[in-house]
C-alpha cells in the first residue's frame, strides 16, 4: 500500500508576555509543499541579518531536533527542502517535496527583548 500524504502537527503556547500561535495540524501530499505558520504576539529579537526564530522537528516523542537555527539559516544536516522565512512577528517553515519521513511535530521557538529583559518561548 502506498502512502500518499503525511500529517504535520504543530503547537501553540503562551510563555509570560509572549504568545506563540501555530495551526493545530496540517496535511500535505507526498512530493507536495506544506507551509507551517508561526505568529508571535511580540516582535522577535532581531540582530542583522537574523530574526531569532528557530524551528524544531520532533518525531515519535523523541528529543526535538533543530531544523532552522535563526530566520532562514538551516542547522547542519537539515535538508534543503526545509526553508525558513519571515520577519517581525510572522514566520513560516516551508517543506518542499515533502517525504513520508517528514511527518512529525514542528515547533517554533522565538527570542524577545522586552522591558530590558531577554526571554524566549520553549
Amino acid at each position: 500500500q502506498t502512502c500518499t500524504s503525511a500529517l504535520y502537527f504543530v503547537s501553540s503556547e503562551s510563555r509570560g508576555q509572549v504568545t506563540v500561535t501555530q495551526p493545530a495540524a496540517l496535511r500535505a501530499d507526498l512530493g507536495g509543499s506544506v507551509t507551517i505558520n508561526c505568529r508571535t504576539s511580540q516582535k522577535v529579537l532581531y540582530h542583522k541579518p537574523y530574526h531569532y526564530l528557530a524551528w524544531y522537528q520532533q518525531k515519535n516523542g523523541k528529543i526535538p531536533k533543530v531544523l532552522i537555527m535563526v530566520s532562514s539559516l538551516r542547522a547542519s544536516g537539515t535538508p534543503s527542502r526545509f526553508t525558513g522565512s519571515g520577519s517581525n512577528s510572522d514566520f513560516t517553515l516551508t517543506i518542499s517535496g515533502a517525504l513520508a519521513e517528514d511527518s512529525a511535530v514542528y515547533y517554533c521557538k522565538s527570542e524577545h527583548h522586552i522591558n530590558n529583559h531577554y526571554m524566549f518561548t520553549q
